[in-house]
């Protein structure tokens, strides 16, 4: 039977970041996804922004992971000339109400260690950015975009340089648990692959609950509940007409629908927020009409004609439709027994953001294990 070091389940920019950090100590690293190509489910479907961390509660994995995240972010970016560009967003409010809301979320950043946010009042808003329907906003400077193929591109090509391999169309059917790691069973290309892998790193996204199910003595209570939720987008047709990105107050299951630019300039709306029980990436022109009433609350010159359905993304969050907020869930021995396995569940937003530092959070997970 072949051995590898480690085995990293899932290809989407986690899986790499994950497989870019371990293969610097570990000189077999195998990626393993079950689509052809790395990286084609969540993390080719979302908003491709680089998040301040101005949200999430008191001391979560979101809040610590994002900030941390953010700052390593933009330096591997200028490191390896990742086109991005940190062009900032405005979080914008109308009426007294919404306006609490902000000042609710200006302590919550500050908390977070967020310390850069900026009042920008109606006057101010009307000079720098007259399409614009505002009574507040805060303006976060160090929000910014990415170009996530390139990112992936280039963790991919890190992992490489050190010796990993990744391997597509390949899905994890089955480990065991034994004294050198774990018997490990993949079906790669249609044909059974058995390996020994001393860690076993599940990076499976949407699919994070179903890898776990197959690893012998995972107990179920250990397993969370991974609930899909659909997010869809919409493109507007020509110039514009903003420079940053526009967000509206958070609602209960995510960050509203808002404006973001990708690097190439275009202006795209999204994501909403839809539970679904299977995984399906359609977007309904019918949802027109409800983009249309939340975007003209804040760009009430929007073209209609110009608002075109694009894509969709799936979010693997743990909150249930009408539960509360749930964090990263980053297990390892510590929580299931298991030496030598870290599970990462419920990996949505800010997981892109968060990617460097939850490859540096698994890799101190696992250096406690094994010292």
């Amino acid at each position: 039977m072949e051995s590898v070091d480690v085995i990293v389940v899932g290809a989407g920019v986690v899986g790499l970041a994950v497989a870019a950090k371990l293969s610097k100590a570990y000189p077999q690293v195998l990626i393993v996804d079950q689509n052809i190509h790395f990286g084609e489910e969540t993390s080719s479907r979302n908003s491709e922004v680089i998040h301040a961390g101005i949200y999430y509660p008191d001391n979560s994995l979101k809040a610590k992971l994002c900030v941390k995240g953010k700052k390593l972010l933009y330096q591997y970016c200028q490191q390896r000339h990742i086109p991005h560009e940190k062009m900032g967003k405005l979080l914008v409010a109308n009426g007294e109400s919404e306006e609490a809301d902000l000042a609710s979320i200006l302590t919550q950043a500050q908390r977070n260690g967020v310390t850069d946010l900026v009042w920008q009042s109606k006057s101010q808003l009307e000079r720098s950015t007259p399409a614009l329907r505002a009574s507040l906003a805060l303006l976060s400077p160090s929000t910014g975009i990415i170009d996530v193929h390139s990112y992936m591109q280039s963790l991919l090509a890190d992992a490489e340089s050190m010796g990993a391999s990744f391997v597509g169309q390949t899905t994890l059917i089955s480990a065991q648990a034994n004294s050198k790691g774990f018997k490990v069973l993949l079906n790669s290309q249609g044909e059974n692959i058995t390996l020994q892998c001393a860690l076993l790193i599940n990076c499976a996204g949407l699919h994070a609950g179903k890898v776990a199910e197959s690893i012998e003595g995972m107990l179920k209570r250990h397993i969370p509940a991974i609930h899909y939720c659909r997010g869809h987008y919409f493109s507007y047709q020509g110039k514009s007409p903003f420079k940053q990105l526009i967000y509206p107050v958070p609602s209960a299951h995510g960050l509203g629908i808002h404006a973001s630019l990708n690097i190439a300039g275009q202006l795209k709306f999204g994501p909403d927020t839809q539970y679904i029980d299977h995984i399906d990436y359609q977007v309904s022109p019918a949802l027109k009409a409800k983009f249309v009433t939340a975007i003209t609350k804040y760009f009430p010159g929007l073209d209609e004609n110009k608002l075109q359905p694009d894509y969709a993304g799936i979010r693997p969050k743990l909150q249930a439709e009408n539960g509360a907020l749930e964090d990263f869930a980053i297990q390892s021995a510590t929580v299931h027994g298991l030496s030598g396995l870290v599970n990462l569940f419920g990996i949505d937003s800010p997981g892109l953001t968060s990617s460097l530092a939850i490859a540096e959070h698994v890799a101190d997970l696992i250096d406690a294990q094994v010292s």
